[in-house]
């Protein structure tokens, strides 16, 4: 059984979320913050309220704003792209956060654009590599769907191949392209974290485990055979998405459950 955790992605942080984490058996944040929000943002309060809730401030999700600005991908962007990220993960560092997990790319990516694309993309993941060192942390490249880059196992591990000390975030509903369990005993023990949720296969949908079509005894069992020994974090919203019908708002006790339904290899309950 993997210790579990889950990410604040548009989730208000405040103390009312650290206490139900700590009640309901959430050991792991990873922090997630919309774009601008992560210049200004309250770290030392994040901290405090770990410290009072003994929950570990595991990973942190470097900014993703779509289509413009943030791109390691693209040449004309990826310098300022990195002294942005790096910013950011020198606050972060500060409060003990030793996982920055980055996404390779924005989309859309034409292939005739992919391979320098993916030159320099892997570059650019490099040299954040190289600066998370001197702040004892690692990056975790994240696997993703669509046209965007790393979205198979064979693309994934050409992005992490300058580096030794590069991760991997195996998210588990952006990969329609691929067995999920292919990928992970393709790219082995490079997970150093995950993004648990669901999806239909078709495209990402960030559902609770049991509402779309991935088989999560399987996953479990892959996760467990590659050595994985991060958290089993879940990247998924209280509220419901507009691409499914819930009769209410979930909550931590909800992924909690869930996460042991599946490491007891029990029916997973999704009555919500």
């Amino acid at each position: 059984m993997f210790k579990i955790g889950l990410s604040t992605c548009s989730k208000e942080i405040n103390e009312k979320l650290f206490c139900d984490y700590s009640k309901s058996g959430i050991e792991y944040m990873e922090i997630s913050l919309s774009g601008a929000q992560n210049i200004d943002f309250d770290y030392k309060m994040v901290y405090n309220l770990s410290q009072k809730y003994n929950i570990k401030l595991w990973s942190y999700h470097l900014p993703i704003i779509p289509f413009y600005e943030l791109d390691l991908s693209n040449p004309h962007m990826c310098n300022g792209a990195i002294k942005h990220f790096c910013t950011l993960m020198e606050k972060v560092a500060d409060i003990g956060v030793k996982t920055f997990v980055v996404h390779p790319s924005v989309e859309p990516i034409n292939d005739s654009d992919r391979p320098d694309r993916i030159e320099c993309s892997k570059h650019s993941i490099a040299r954040l590599s190289q600066f998370a060192k001197k702040l004892g942390a690692v990056v975790a490249v994240e696997d993703l769907p669509r046209s965007c880059l790393g979205n198979c196992s064979g693309e994934i591990k050409e992005l992490i191949s300058l580096d030794d000390s590069l991760g991997v975030c195996f998210d588990t509903n952006h990969l329609p392209k691929e067995d999920p369990v292919d990928f992970m005993h393709a790219i082995g023990d490079k997970i150093i974290t995950t993004h648990i949720s669901d999806y239909d296969f078709a495209d990402e949908k960030h559902w609770m485990p049991g509402e779309g079509k991935n088989n999560w005894y399987e996953i479990y069992k892959a996760l467990n055979e590659v050595g994985y020994k991060g958290p089993w974090l879940y990247e998924v919203g209280f509220s419901c998405p507009d691409t499914i019908t819930r009769s209410r708002d979930l909550g931590c006790a909800d992924f909690a459950k869930n996460a042991n339904e599946i490491f007891e290899n029990k029916k997973i309950n999704v009555s919500y």
